[in-house]
């Protein structure tokens, strides 16, 4: 069963520069993963900050193992470090 992620950053428009190329570096070896389908980027018109990042991954295994991937524990805990605060990761599946 396909299953969605929604992933939920605070970004001040200060720390945009230092973390961007993380993300970007993420997000291309996420697309190198087995079961990933598809990832977009949302920002809230209202406070521009609030980043949402909503993936979509084959099975939950395969998004587990994207989770548990040496090399995005090591780029996600830099864009932690940061941000000053842990990303929020939300798992979904169509109802």
């Amino acid at each position: 069963m396909a299953v969605k992620i929604i992933i939920i950053r605070q970004v001040p428009q200060e720390k945009e520069p230092d973390i961007r190329p993380l993300l970007l570096k993420m997000r291309s070896l996420a697309h190198a993963q087995n079961g990933y389908i598809s990832g977009e980027t949302l920002i809230n018109f209202d406070n521009p900050s609030e980043r949402i990042v909503i993936s979509t991954w084959k099975t939950l295994e395969n998004w587990n193992d994207w989770l548990n991937n040496d090399q995005r524990i090591t780029l996600q805990s830099e864009v932690d470090r940061i941000l000053g605060h842990e990303t929020l990761y939300q798992i979904y599946y169509n109802g």
